[in-house]
């Protein structure tokens, strides 16, 4: 009898029906398998929220290809004698459904991917592994983007124009050729302080059926010492959820998404922000979907340019752009660390616990909620990580534990790009270093802060202020010969040696305190 049966392993952020490893497949000679195991549920301490979330739309995914007509192999972590790794478990299915070959969709960290092209070594069957079909630029259409014409990479790359190029592409916002409305970025729009009496939207909520609560148990059991709260869980797991939800930001919040995207309010973790990127990058909602329900929406009349303009740019300008660096860039790009930050991460990291109240509000939001939105992430998190010198490996670690839409992919360009400058400007055009002021003005999160944000120097300042022109001291050799810091280094050239050594005293006194102080059971819950 010749086999001609085929095994299609399905990974845990591969959770779309159309993905390339399931575009042929056919009910009546193919296996699909898929499985949990404990080597990638801890290759970092991985938020329970994370594990949760996953591990249960995985288990969803499966019951839909069942009800296809799909044989699906399913693997749960609490299995008896349950392999602990990928690698071990494959081989096992391979053998128990003598599978003639085993076809899978391109993993999306480089870890995964190596480990999956040692299996083809392992297996007694072909390996096929299809590039991802998910994306809209395959990294061939990146490289070539990114590649100067005689072959060599630039010393930096910009999003915009490749921004624009997959506008041009996708055509999403275009007319006639050219960008609806006649611009392609209304960033400048979308910088607005929230105002008191505006309106958050109720969100819909997703009650934890038995699949879920199965998995929250075995979550509870198994991973207790991970970061963040389980409970309460109330995220959808579905894919019929994930597009309703979907639905859902489209009509209630992406008509003031716009406006606002960048605000931050105590209390209010999600605002109008589409809360869409664990779904995106899980494979439970399609990015061109999202795209294209969000312009349906502006060609309505239903939601504003800038609003619209806005979540695209995120999907087909950022998404696609931090995933080409990451393949383009990697292995090296781990370990980028052009400013030469060393200091280590604090322990209120883990805890929230910290008396300046922007960086207390958003970690403790994140370990309840395994989420923070870009701002948040960007411009508290991560302008405290850069003005502060923490190591970038600690603070990539820490970004990919906490958050549920973290993926190395995406996580690792993001804090070595765009977060800490560490790459030297490959991805950013300068450091998004910023004072307190910034913060008050998008917040209000400094009128319940123990600290003055209008206090420069002394015990009372907040550090924000004092911190930024130390990081711009202690890192001017390398600063000042960025074009678009010239400004601001010449304003600290002319600083008065009085005000300079009155800085870096204040910093000093920073980092000796009891903030600065590391946790040693950092990732514990």
């Amino acid at each position: 009898m010749v086999k001609d049966k085929v095994l299609r392993f399905v990974l845990g952020d591969q959770l779309s029906r159309w993905i390339s490893s399931l575009e042929d497949a056919r009910p009546d000679t193919d296996v699909i398998f898929m499985a949990e195991v404990m080597a990638e549920a801890t290759s970092v301490k991985h938020h329970k929220k994370k594990i949760a979330f996953l591990f249960s739309a995985m288990r969803h995914f499966a019951e839909n290809l069942r009800d296809e007509g799909f044989t699906v192999d399913y693997l749960c972590l609490d299995a008896q004698n349950s392999p602990g790794d990928f690698g071990s478990a494959l081989a096992e299915a391979v053998e128990r459904h003598d599978a003639a070959r085993v076809v899978m969709t391109e993993p999306s960290e480089m870890r995964v991917l190596e480990a999956a092209e040692s299996w083809r070594e392992e297996l007694d069957v072909d390996l096929d592994i299809l590039a991802d079909n998910r994306f809209l630029a395959s990294h061939e259409d990146f490289v070539s983007w990114a590649t100067k014409d005689d072959g060599g990479q630039p010393k930096s790359l910009r999003m915009e124009y490749f921004y624009r190029e997959m506008r041009r592409r996708t055509g999403y916002l275009m007319d006639d050729g050219e960008p609806t409305g006649g611009e392609w970025n209304y960033d400048a729009e979308n910088r607005k302080s929230l105002p008191d009496s505006i309106k958050v939207p109720k969100r819909p909520e997703f009650a934890p059926d038995e699949t879920t609560r199965a998995v929250m148990e075995l979550v509870a059991d198994r991973f207790d010492g991970h970061f963040g709260d389980l409970e309460p869980f109330d995220y959808p797991v579905k894919a019929k959820d994930a597009k309703a939800y979907l639905d859902w930001f489209v009509a209630e919040a992406l008509p003031c998404f716009g406006d606002w995207q960048d605000a931050m309010k105590q209390g209010e973790p999600l605002l109008f922000h589409s809360h869409l990127s664990t779904l995106i990058n899980c494979g439970l909602l399609d990015p061109r979907e999202c795209c294209e329900k969000a312009e349906q929406a502006y060609r309505d009349g239903d939601a504003p340019l800038n609003a619209v303009e806005g979540f695209i740019r995120q999907i087909i300008g950022w998404r696609e752009f931090i995933r080409g660096v990451y393949w383009l860039k990697m292995p090296d790009y781990a370990n980028s660390n052009a400013l030469e930050a060393t200091r280590p991460l604090p322990g209120f990291f883990w805890t929230g616990e910290t008396a300046m109240n922007c960086l207390g509000q958003a970690i403790s939001e994140t370990r309840s909620n395994a989420y923070a939105h870009h701002i948040q992430r960007l411009m508290v998190i991560g302008n405290f990580c850069l003005i502060a010198g923490i190591d970038p490996r600690e603070v990539q670690e820490w970004f990919l534990i906490v958050y549920s839409d973290a993926y190395e992919w995406v996580e690792m360009p993001n804090v070595v790009g765009m977060a800490l400058f560490a790459d030297g400007g490959f991805v950013a055009s300068k450091p998004y270093a910023a004072s307190g002021s910034y913060i008050n003005k998008m917040s209000d999160y400094c009128g319940s802060c123990r600290f003055d944000v209008k206090q420069k120097s002394g015990e009372k300042a907040c550090p924000f202020n004092y911190l930024y022109w130390n990081f711009l001291s202690e890192n001017e050799k390398v600063l000042k010969k960025n074009h678009r810091m010239g400004l601001i280094m010449g304003s600290l050239g002319k600083m008065k040696k009085e005000r300079l050594e009155e800085v870096r005293t204040d910093s000093e006194r920073f980092f000796d305190s009891s903030e600065m102080r590391v946790w040693d059971e950092s990732a514990s819950g």
